[in-house]
């Protein structure tokens, strides 16, 4: 089950933070009040993940809860399958449906994980030659598994393979962000959070200014 860890091909670090430089130039130029986030928070420690199961596992656990309490059940759920690193997906699979519950995952998230594990193992789900499509494409694999959407789609690109151009118009936090730093009267909808990143040139890096974005709701 390693082996499509090892096939999938991430990005060097050293040539993923050259890319986020060359963003943050691009966005600061283009975006003034993004400029100002981008000055006060400073360099941007966005890190792509290298264990796509993990990373989609991950994703799914975060649905709808603030990040401090989605990290404290993932938490729980790695110490579960103690001693393991992680837990491979026919683990998961045989993992009692009730301790999964006990340690703070819902039933429609443990549906959702116990059907990504049957996909990848079935071979239904490609993870080994994601590097080799496009992101729209692999938001079309994600969403046949239970309970995955575009949200958790997006999550995985931009958190596990560092692409740089995903925008999460659902997020609540993005929306949240944009209508503080942008000093909305109403939370945008998808179709405005769209209008002001074409407005701002984010594009081709929305991936870093929705990270810069998430980390502006964290500055008084």
């Amino acid at each position: 089950m390693k082996q499509y860890n090892e096939s999938i091909k991430i990005s060097s670090e050293n040539l993923f933070d050259e890319r986020s430089k060359k963003a943050v130039r691009h966005l600061k130029r283009n975006d003034k009040k993004l400029a100002e986030v981008i000055e006060k928070v400073g360099h941007c420690t966005l890190k792509p993940q290298t264990d796509p199961f993990e990373s989609i596992i991950d994703a799914i656990i975060s649905q709808q809860l603030s990040m401090y309490a989605a990290q404290a059940i993932f938490n729980r759920f790695l110490n579960y399958f103690t001693p393991k690193n992680f837990p491979e997906p026919e683990d998961i699979i045989k993992a009692n449906t009730e301790d999964l519950r006990q340690i703070g995952i819902s039933y429609a998230k443990i549906r959702s994980i116990k059907d990504l594990s049957e996909k990848v193992l079935a071979g239904e789900i490609h993870l080994e030659k994601f590097n080799e499509l496009s992101d729209e494409e692999i938001i079309n694999e994600l969403i046949r598994v239970k309970g995955i959407g575009r949200w958790t789609a997006h999550m995985f690109l931009i958190f596990s393979l560092g692409r740089m151009n995903v925008l999460p118009t659902e997020d609540l936090g993005i929306r949240k962000g944009i209508q503080k730093l942008y000093r909305l009267r109403n939370l945008p909808d998808e179709k405005k959070v769209k209008l002001i990143a074409q407005k701002n040139n984010w594009s081709p890096y929305c991936s870093i200014a929705s990270w810069y974005i998430w980390r502006s709701l964290e500055l008084k």
